[in-house]
């Protein structure tokens, strides 16, 4: 995965994409929010920073089993 095809977001952004995706919010600790998906008990931790670094994008969709696109999609409102 190209870095520049990684979307910048913040945190709050991925956390809602994500949501989108079928994942749930379990907890918050400090600045880090923790989802996971029940269909597959996937954990995925996302820093609640302003800005997310694109390697930090790129872990946390590996940690989710996403594309980029998949990600752009969520965060533009698409399905």
């Amino acid at each position: 995965m190209s870095p520049s095809h990684i979307p910048i977001a913040s945190g709050a952004q991925v956390v809602a994409a994500l949501e989108k995706a079928g994942f749930e919010h379990v907890k918050t600790r400090g600045d880090h929010a923790k989802l996971r998906r029940s269909r597959d008990s996937r954990t995925v931790i996302v820093p609640l920073h302003k800005e997310l670094k694109r390697g930090t994008t790129a872990s946390i969709l590996k940690q989710a089993d996403m594309s980029a696109p998949q990600l752009r999609a969520l965060l533009q409102g698409r399905p």
